[in-house]
């Protein structure tokens, strides 16, 4: 029953995936977390999907991992942590990193815990002027999961991200806005409306080219500079072969707005 708990629709191009918990503030099953990593996967591979849009309904974006279940109690055998966490949170944090179609979070209230850092992989972040992000670890004794110590300091740097994981304080989403942790900050009342305005922009992009800007940004941070422009010429190899990079030059050269297909 709990896998009904993610909306899921296409339109125009665009997969629009909602969790719909609201009476949890849309807290994670490990069935929901699942069916989101396969959401994401699928509108990776898609042809017709080219842009994703992932919010919640209710008062809260994502209040992280749903701990109800007895997840935090009970004996364990050693190994069960880390494997829990490569299988669950990491999982599902890299399947956001990996979707080959740029995944704008809209960010309608609370994204707490792994809820904020699953808004925090997406490429783009809108943000309700309700919204708060709370690194809620400290406050439950906890490590950071879901990859938060490997994405704040790449979004706010070292000494922001530890004041932020320290102090597990509620930051407001003009804050975010202020410190980098969200592109944009919208009135609650115009939250869908702007993501769907984003999402349809990036539909009609040149899909792939967007595909592998974002595995080159992504990477950018990870490697040195020998390793980044050699990525940065593989990937204009690959793109020149689309159909859409051809359509750009050709438009140029014609004088006229492009228009592209995704392939």
């Amino acid at each position: 029953m709990q896998v009904t708990r993610v909306l899921h629709t296409v339109d125009a191009g665009v997969a629009h995936l909602t969790l719909n918990r609201p009476e949890a503030l849309n807290a994670l099953t490990p069935d929901q977390r699942d069916l989101l990593v396969e959401l994401l996967a699928g509108a990776s591979a898609d042809p017709d999907v080219r842009a994703v849009v992932l919010t919640g309904t209710g008062r809260g974006f994502c209040a992280g991992a749903d701990l109800r279940g007895g997840a935090a109690g009970g004996e364990r055998v050693a190994g069960d942590v880390a494997r829990m966490i490569r299988t669950g949170a990491q999982r599902l944090i890299a399947a956001v990193l990996d979707c080959e179609k740029p995944v704008i979070a809209a960010v309608n209230g609370t994204a707490a815990g792994l809820g904020a850092h699953l808004a925090l992989a997406c490429d783009l972040v809108l943000a309700a002027e309700s919204a708060k992000f709370i690194e809620v670890f400290v406050r439950r004794g906890l490590v950071p999961d879901g990859g938060g110590a490997y994405l704040l300091p790449r979004l706010v740097g070292p000494r922001r991200a530890k004041e932020l994981m320290f102090f597990g304080d509620a930051l407001s989403a003009a804050d975010a806005e202020r410190i980098g942790l969200v592109n944009r900050v919208v009135p609650d009342a115009e939250l869908d409306k702007t993501a769907r305005e984003w999402a349809a922009r990036l539909a009609a992009g040149p899909t792939r080219a967007l595909a592998l800007t974002k595995q080159l940004v992504n990477a950018s941070l990870d490697g040195d500079r020998t390793a980044a422009f050699a990525a940065e010429a593989a990937a204009q190899e690959i793109n020149m072969t689309t159909a859409d990079a051809r359509e750009g030059v050709r438009s140029f050269v014609e004088r006229r707005s492009p228009e592209y297909r995704g392939r």
